[in-house]
């Protein structure tokens, strides 16, 4: 009896002193600012540091990471909620030694989970956390009374902008709204497609002293990528652009960002727990 309560706690001991993934969602106030495409590429640009990353396709119904890859994935989340598979079970390998949860089609209600649902998930996903460094959610565009449960739940939040003026404001809102009911969550903050660094640091400038003027929050610069021509032809042959051409301009971007986001060069305060996703889910789904 006696080694057996000393195996459990041993097991107990070794379970709570396993590395937890740290979880970050990915969005945009709007669409078509390139975020999967930045989630995609970002996911493998880690996974080339030698993290395991699992990219989470969140674009219920509309997913289309599988599209940037060019693989069909035969299960996706839906088949999780739906068909009761494992979590585990409808994870595919991605490019550059990633995981894919892929999104899939015919779902929208993803976030209208009951008890039984939102328990089983708790479950499987507890299991996933300790297999990965990071767990990124390539969230829809914009924010929806279900999608914002969601993004209270993670570690942090990268959020995509460009230099149009109606993508900063859109970016700001979602940002606003987020604060509004949780202000501890970092922000990081990436400028797509910019035609030279000056857009770049101008358009992070504009948005990080709009939050701090009137929010009192501040954002994290990641830093900024080139509208690279490499890009759409990357997407037309399916195929992450980091791994089309590792060469190219906005490759050499992303792995810069990833280096930086990496090594934890932004101060101490930003270094959460790595398990608070859980216990945030049961907090903004049911209010326990």
């Amino acid at each position: 009896m006696k080694d057996q309560a000393e195996n459990l706690r041993r097991r107990l001991e070794a379970r709570q002193n396993q590395s937890m993934a740290k979880t970050i969602a990915v969005l945009s106030g709007k669409d078509g600012v390139g975020k999967s495409n930045f989630s995609l590429n970002f996911s493998i640009a880690l996974s080339q540091r030698g993290k395991k990353v699992l990219l989470f396709d969140m674009d219920i119904g509309m997913g289309n990471i599988d599209i940037l890859i060019g693989e069909h994935s035969p299960c996706s989340i839906i088949d999780f909620f739906e068909k009761k598979c494992r979590l585990k079970d409808i994870i595919i390998s991605g490019p550059g030694n990633i995981s894919i949860i892929t999104g899939g089609t015919g779902m929208t209600n993803l976030f209208s989970l009951d008890e039984d649902k939102y328990t089983r998930f708790n479950e499987e996903f507890s299991l996933l956390l300790a297999n990965y460094d990071y767990i990124l959610f390539d969230m829809g565009a914009g924010i929806t009374k279900d999608s914002v449960k969601f993004l209270l739940c993670v570690d942090e939040l990268v959020v995509i902008t460009t230099p149009e003026p109606t993508s900063i404001m859109d970016a700001y809102s979602a940002m606003k709204y987020i604060h509004s009911v949780n202000k501890e969550i970092p922000f990081f903050l990436v400028c797509n497609r910019v035609f030279s660094s000056k857009d770049g640091k101008e358009t992070i400038n504009r948005l990080h002293n709009a939050l701090v003027k009137f929010l009192g929050s501040e954002v994290v610069a990641l830093g900024y990528l080139p509208d690279d021509r490499i890009v759409p032809k990357s997407v037309t042959k399916q195929m992450p652009f980091l791994l089309f051409d590792s060469e190219a301009d906005v490759s050499k971007a992303i792995m810069d960002i990833a280096s930086r986001y990496a090594n934890h060069s932004f101060g101490e305060e930003l270094t959460l727990q790595k398990s608070r996703f859980l216990q945030n889910m049961k907090r903004y789904f049911f209010g326990k």
